[in-house]
């Protein structure tokens, strides 16, 4: 289920065209969510505001059904108790199709048809005898990559419902299934009310990849500290930890933190947090950097660094 966008198209939110692949969508989210997240921009809330607008966008776009259902029918098509076919027959019928969406005969029919339709609705209620369990339903909620990690209760808002407090399972990941008791429809004639059942969609983080039990974190590195090595701060769903990057490592080198991944669902173990060392030169438009390079082309001598991939298409 789905907050309002305010009538906001999620396609110039994220800043990709209608026929945009799941890929760039992916990827324009990263991008702003890099640029936007909270621990970003601590205190500033119209990053933060930014930072919503642009998840709840990519909900959509990322959802096929969902963003099926946008292109045919707009915000209005995320609304409690929208009928798509309805929807469609309504259109045909107002662009002056021969049927009308509520009835397929003549309109000297239509009040034959509603008595008949009343009659059984109460006369279903009639036959009710006692107390009856409200119906279950059903409902869905994106949920950010680290409370996915490391569990706990979050606000959310459910359409139909407004605001709840949800508890999130510690290592939860998407398509995870909570069961919110009493929180479904209405008791029959004082019974109980039935439950909602919530499936999870974890979005993507501006900087952690999950794969499976395990993280990926890509670290930006000085080339002095590849060379000479160094001990480095790394952000963790735990906090920041101090990590050693060995001296002479390569950019694209993969280090293994244990124990900093994400908590198996309903047990102890723990996945890894694997980083993979990226090197950054210093600013380009700095002059010195070009006599730098040259010092360094003898270094070079005698070596393919592509050799590799010599023989590939």
């Amino acid at each position: 289920m789905l907050r309002s966008m305010d009538e906001k198209d999620p396609y110039a939110l994220l800043g990709v065209a209608r026929t945009a692949s799941e890929d760039e969508i992916r990827k324009a989210y990263r991008k702003l969510a890099r640029k936007c997240h909270p621990d970003v921009n601590p205190n500033d809330r119209k990053a933060e505001d930014r930072f919503k607008e642009i998840s709840l966008a990519y909900e959509v776009l990322s959802d096929t059904e969902k963003r099926a259902r946008y292109d045919e029918f707009g915000a209005q098509s995320f609304a409690q108790g929208f009928d798509p076919d309805q929807a469609r027959d309504y259109a045909r019928w107002s662009r002056g199709a021969r049927r009308s969406p509520f009835h397929e005969s003549s309109a000297a029919d239509v009040d034959v048809d509603i008595e008949d339709l009343l009659g059984g609705l109460f006369g279903a209620a009639r036959r009710a005898r006692g107390p009856a369990k409200g119906a279950d339903a059903e409902g869905e909620i994106s949920i950010d990559l680290l409370d996915a990690v490391r569990g706990g209760e979050v606000r959310v808002q459910v359409a139909g419902r407004g605001a709840l407090r949800v508890k999130i399972p510690v290592g939860a990941d998407d398509g995870t299934r909570i069961r919110l008791a009493g929180q479904g429809d209405a008791g029959v004639l004082g019974g109980p009310p039935g439950d909602l059942y919530l499936t999870l969609h974890v979005r993507p983080h501006a900087f952690l990849e999950r794969k499976g039990s395990d993280l990926w974190l890509d670290l930006p590195v000085t080339l002095p500290e590849l060379v000479l090595g160094a001990s480095i701060e790394v952000p963790t769903p735990d906090g920041p930890v101090t990590m050693k990057v060995p001296a002479r490592s390569a950019s694209g080198r993969v280090l293994r933190l244990r124990g900093k991944g994400v908590p198996k669902l309903g047990g102890a173990a723990r996945g890894d947090l694997y980083v993979r060392l990226v090197g950054e030169l210093p600013d380009p438009e700095d002059p010195r950097l070009e006599a730098i390079a040259k010092d360094l082309e003898p270094l070079y001598e005698g070596r393919d660094v592509r050799a590799r991939l010599k023989g590939t298409p």
